[in-house]
């Protein structure tokens, strides 16, 4: 009996030993990003913003470390800990104040919080995000309003007849480009009908720091970034600056190569309470004549 225990004790050990490894990896993920996190926030806030001095001689845009500490009200060597990735535990009461010291809106505390806390659930599995057929039938539904669906990593998993004419056949796309934050970046003509494509892009950049924050030891993430910023510099030099946001302006406007200017209004759902499932649709602004353009692309009459 007592060398049965002993074999269930060995292979428990062989179970557990890879998953502690993946943890420590994770944790050490987890702490550079939010070391980084903390300081491209620093450097957003002038001393006049929090009612210092200017003062001389500053090297670097932004607030010192010692000045956050000072707003904080917590310890210069430890602050400085926390910014270069060490593994301290940091209380809510803690962030919250550095939270205020930095100024951050609802989106960056709440990616403060995530990235601060001592324990995070497991990477999820790489299986597929499948759409059903009432799924699909809720987005054919939409008629000419042009309505997409998006996973976890801002993967394009569905979308109707509009959609496709409107920013382009995404059936024609491989799989693995047939992402948002792909398309923008690489694809010249998907890129060419947003007007405002470089705030749109940076909005949608922040959504997806976002997501990445919720999935840290999501091996996914770490090879799309490093792809994408070897083939972007633009990818490479925003995705820098740390920015989060949960959502963005809702009104867009498109440049498409049949019908020219196309004016939307955007509603972004979740999908039965799945915050890494939205529903995209764009509604054409009835003060315009996208509605009348819509209806020539889709050509499909709708009452």
């Amino acid at each position: 009996m007592t060398g049965v225990n002993i074999g269930i004790q060995y292979l428990i050990i062989l179970l557990l030993v890879p998953l502690v490894t993946v943890l420590a990896v994770n944790r050490k993920q987890q702490r550079t990003a939010l070391a980084h996190f903390l300081k491209t926030r620093r450097a957003h806030i002038s001393p006049g913003d929090v009612g210092l001095p200017p003062g001389v001689r500053r090297r670097t845009p932004g607030l010192r470390r010692e000045e956050v500490a000072q707003l904080a009200e917590v310890g210069v060597t430890w602050y400085t800990w926390l910014e270069q990735g060490r593994d301290i535990n940091v209380s809510e009461a803690v962030l919250t104040r550095i939270a205020d010291a930095l100024k951050l809106n609802r989106d960056e505390r709440l990616h403060l919080l995530m990235l601060a806390r001592s324990s995070f659930p497991m990477p999820p599995s790489p299986s597929s995000e499948p759409v059903s057929s009432v799924l699909q039938q809720l987005l054919d539904n939409q008629g000419i309003n042009p309505t997409y669906l998006t996973g976890r990593r801002c993967d394009i998993l569905a979308w109707n007849e509009a959609a496709a004419k409107v920013f382009g056949d995404f059936g024609s796309v491989p799989t693995e480009e047939r992402n948002l934050i792909w398309l923008l970046f690489t694809n010249s003509e998907f890129r060419r009908r947003f007007v405002d494509w470089e705030r749109y892009a940076q909005d949608l950049l922040a959504i997806f720091r976002a997501y990445s924050g919720r999935y840290m030891g999501d091996p996914w993430y770490v090879q799309f970034v490093t792809d994408l910023a070897e083939v972007n510099p633009e990818f490479e030099e925003w995705w820098q600056q740390h920015d989060v946001c949960s959502q963005f302006d809702q009104h867009r406007q498109i440049t498409h190569p049949d019908v020219g200017g196309l004016s939307f209004e955007v509603i972004t759902l979740y999908v039965n309470g799945d915050p890494d499932l939205r529903l995209c649709t764009y509604i054409g602004q009835s003060e315009s004549d996208t509605i009348k353009k819509l209806h020539k692309l889709v050509a499909t009459n709708f009452t």
